[in-house]
């Protein structure tokens, strides 16, 4: 099966390879720092639920982690994480990420948090295919670029 891309709206990883040039290491350190801020937002809230927060930490982090990904997503096609390190997502039509879509894209990621197996899955598609895809990009033909200059 493969996904159809209009060879138009996003640059070919043969012909402009720039675009996708460490851009899987870079998610990673992306998704590093967005973590870390995500657990920075967690503890500043922690005090405002009487820490209880403490009781459903995990939940407290999932669902602020949706919540910042899913407002930076709409917001810039990036995360703050992706920001710093100069890469954004990418609809398949070339446009930046709409609401609808980054709402979908932060539900196939959080999915694949929860669920290991597609998140190691996740992990090797991007590490291997064509585009640098994982599991999300690929069902909603998204993909991640570097940001041009």
């Amino acid at each position: 099966m493969t996904m159809y891309y209009d060879a138009l709206a996003l640059p070919d990883p043969d012909t402009q390879p720039e675009f996708y040039s460490g851009v899987p290491l870079k998610r990673l350190l992306a998704w590093i720092v967005d973590t870390a801020l995500i657990l920075a937002l967690c503890l500043l809230v922690l005090p405002f639920t009487a820490f209880t927060g403490l009781f459903f930490f995990p939940l407290l982090m999932m669902v602020t982690g949706f919540l910042y990904r899913w407002a930076t997503l709409s917001g810039g096609s990036a995360t703050w994480g992706m920001r710093l390190l100069s890469i954004e997502i990418r609809r398949a039509d070339g446009d930046r990420l709409d609401g609808g879509t980054a709402f979908l894209h932060t539900m196939g990621y959080t999915i694949s948090i929860a669920f290991f197996v597609v998140q190691l899955v996740s992990m090797v598609l991007m590490a291997t295919t064509y585009r640098g895809q994982g599991v999300s990009d690929y069902l909603l033909g998204t993909v991640a670029l570097n940001r041009a200059a």
